[in-house]
């Protein structure tokens, strides 16, 4: 799996695009960078749109959905939907599940292992599991 996460020295980014079968492009090379320096995080489109756009990397918002979205494909990154148009992109890609805070529209990872399932239900014929995703709906308790 493809983890930006792990602790090994960073690699660069053509490293890291060649590994997962994507062409290089100046386009990717710059997202790459900006995801890659950025160490593990959870971020949408829009908030990488505006580090690049700090970052002079000339890259429109379609460009950055365009790439992430073929990033998440290749398994550099995984794609978290909390609700129709709210899309986070996590760069650890491993299975793990997720705080997701009401209040503040913030996201962080929950302690891997802190769920588990007695069962699932079984597919469809012709379908098979792909994955499950938890996320964890939080908000600051009434008072």
């Amino acid at each position: 799996m493809n983890d930006v996460s792990s602790t090994a020295a960073p690699e660069s980014s053509a490293v890291w695009l060649a590994r997962a079968g994507l062409r290089p492009t100046r386009q990717r090379r710059a997202l790459a960078d900006l995801l890659l320096a950025g160490g593990h995080r959870h971020l949408t489109a829009e908030t990488l749109h505006g580090e690049a756009l700090e970052a002079d990397a000339g890259v429109s918002l379609a460009t950055v959905y365009n790439t992430l979205k073929a990033f998440t494909s290749v398994g550099l990154l995984r794609e978290i939907v909390i609700e129709p148009g709210r899309v986070y992109y996590d760069t650890r890609s491993d299975d793990h599940p997720h705080f997701y805070h009401e209040d503040d529209g913030t996201i962080a990872d929950a302690p891997v292992g802190s769920v588990a399932f007695a069962s699932l239900p079984d597919a469809p014929d012709g379908m098979e599991i792909a994955a499950v995703d938890v996320v964890v709906r939080l908000r600051r308790q009434a008072r």
